[in-house]
């Protein structure tokens, strides 16, 4: 039984070469924000700080570009987009590794905005693929593989910058991006069901009040909160290895909290029932809490993080179902693109806020910031539900 529901996604027309294309096709933005801090800091021959600007400018970046772009998918289909966008954003990518510090800000911000994103339109293919009853092992599927990316993308990454240099890897990322813009093109994955398409004759863009419920922004909350939760923690993590002198360990502490979270997601899809979305959020926020009480030796560190990184696949894969389920399929990949606007903003808010934390406090407080960082998104995404409730309610 439990490889049959995999077994029972897997054989379904398209999506085994879906999911595993756009696995692929997403390896090189896995290294891309290491990848554009190291050509500053050593190409460019600037600092941390500018570094870090860029930073801010990419994860803008993807954070408009992604519901933008979603939204252009589900008005004129998947290969207008992938021609135009894919076109401007390859040239930014192929003129990033030549331009001056100035440029290189407006370049990094352009080629993120026009990127067309992968992890959404993986999520959309699964939609339009697989039926809303098999929608849990996929993308538990799907989600265990962008774990996967993370180990393998950083990893060969970091190899290709030792061996050759950050410019030649940024053109590597530009070069690997066009052609996957090639095959997506060729491919040309539907981002809608037959039945879906059947159903509404001529799509048109229903009101924002109709489709954006207050449990779809209640689901995006979550999300934020999920990814919160995950950079806060890497960031802690690092922080207090090298606090310790333990620094080189780091790989291995991240391997197990991948395998973890693997074993976690394929346990989430097999399952007869599995637990919400802002359960699996809150659980995984608690059980960060007390990590900050085993931070003296890594081997320690890392088994006080299993059982968190236990439920970071399955409430990555929950939220992906949710946000599917209550997207109408003519908004699909606007909504898809919130979701990874929503992960971007988390992301972004995390760094800041833990590194405060750590800074300030210690470096074990950083997993206690992580943490409540969650579980006040998590809070804030109860607070909608609870607002639901009570004006259903109060119109009953």
């Amino acid at each position: 039984m439990s490889l049959y529901k995999y077994r029972k996604v897997l054989e379904l027309p398209r999506v085994l070469p879906a999911i595993l294309f756009m696995f692929v096709a997403g390896l090189p933005l896995t290294i891309m924000s290491l990848t554009l801090t190291l050509h500053v800091l050593t190409d460019l021959g600037r600092g941390y700080f500018d570094a870090g600007v860029v930073g801010t400018a990419t994860a803008l970046g993807f954070a408009i570009g992604s519901p933008v772009l979603g939204r252009m998918i589900d008005k004129h289909g998947l290969r207008p987009v992938v021609v135009v966008c894919g076109t401007l954003s390859t040239i930014a990518w192929a003129l990033l590794p030549f331009v001056p510090f100035l440029a290189f800000i407006g370049l990094a911000f352009l080629a993120s905005v026009f990127t067309v994103p992968t992890g959404s339109l993986a999520r959309q293919f699964v939609a339009s693929l697989v039926p809303e009853d098999r929608r849990r092992p996929a993308y538990s599927l799907n989600m265990m593989l962008m774990e996967l990316s993370f180990v393998i993308g950083p990893t060969v990454g970091i190899l290709l910058i030792t061996l050759y240099s950050p410019t030649a890897t940024l053109a590597g990322i530009g070069l690997w991006r066009a052609l996957s813009y090639i095959v997506l093109y060729r491919l040309n994955w539907p981002t809608r069901s037959p039945e879906e398409i059947a159903a509404v004759a001529k799509p048109v863009r229903p009101a924002l009040k109709t489709w954006m419920s207050g449990r779809l922004v209640s689901a995006l909350f979550v999300s934020a909160g999920a990814l919160f939760v995950l950079s806060g923690t890497e960031l802690a993590l690092i922080a207090v290895l090298r606090e310790n002198g333990q620094l080189g360990f780091t790989g291995y502490v991240i391997a197990a909290m991948s395998v973890a979270s693997i074993a976690g997601g394929f346990v989430h899809g097999i399952v007869h029932r599995s637990l919400s979305q802002a359960s699996l959020a809150f659980g995984m926020s608690f059980l960060l809490l007390p990590v900050a009480l085993f931070d003296q030796t890594w081997w320690i560190l890392m088994i006080a993080l299993l059982p968190t990184n236990l439920l970071c696949t399955p409430t990555l894969a929950a939220g992906s179902e949710t946000v599917a389920n209550l997207a109408p399929s003519t908004v699909r990949g606007e909504a898809m693109g919130l979701q990874d606007s929503a992960y971007r903003i988390g992301q972004t808010m995390a760094t800041p806020l833990v590194g405060l934390a750590i800074d300030s406090v210690s470096p074990g407080s950083g997993f206690v910031a992580a943490a409540m960082g969650g579980l006040v998104l998590v809070g804030m995404a109860a607070l909608c539900n609870l607002w639901i409730s009570r004006t259903a309610g109060a119109v009953t």
